[in-house]
């Protein structure tokens, strides 16, 4: 049935368990494919493909409203295994009853940047932090949608494995 998803009701942020208190937003890491460029002949021009389960380096953005323990902890130089739980509000367009549907983003980051923000009477800091991300998921109310995990080469989307065949051609 056809739903007409509207908004995200909240979030949190979890490392090893514990929640993040504070949290502003979350910018999530893109996923963009490697491509080749094919020419020669036989073809009129150029073309550009996809090469399966090959990406540009992951990153993501997670922003405080002020400098907290957390934002500093993030910091820290090492790899931090973090979930964003979130709950998205959906509606039934033949009843109008509001659903909720959980999203979980499993990511896997090591810091790259720690920007404390700004200071200004009445105001938010912004205190930000960019990472570098080796591991992302995401479950939809408890289903595994997307793994992308280079490290393993992994390639999952939507109920399929896209690098298992390569695995099996290189003996992994």
């Amino acid at each position: 049935m056809r739903r007409i998803d509207e908004a995200i009701i909240n979030f949190a942020i979890f490392e090893d368990g514990v929640e993040y208190l504070g949290m502003a937003d979350a910018t999530l890491p893109e996923l963009t494919s490697l491509t080749q460029e094919i020419n020669g002949a036989g073809i009129g021009g150029n073309i550009e493909t996809v090469v399966i389960g090959h990406l540009a380096a992951m990153s993501m953005t997670l922003t405080f409203r002020t400098v907290t323990e957390a934002a500093i902890r993030l910091a820290e130089p090492r790899i931090h295994k973090i979930d964003l739980r979130s709950a998205q509000q959906a509606q039934n367009p033949r009843t109008g009853a509001l659903e909720v549907n959980d999203m979980k983003y499993i990511v896997h980051l090591r810091p790259k940047k720690f920007a404390p923000g700004k200071l200004a009477p009445a105001s938010t800091a912004d205190a930000s932090g960019e990472f570098a991300v080796s591991y992302y998921s995401l479950w939809k109310n408890g289903i595994k949608r997307i793994e992308v995990d280079p490290i393993n080469f992994v390639y999952f989307m939507n109920g399929k494995d896209y690098l298992k065949e390569v695995r099996r051609a290189l003996g992994k």
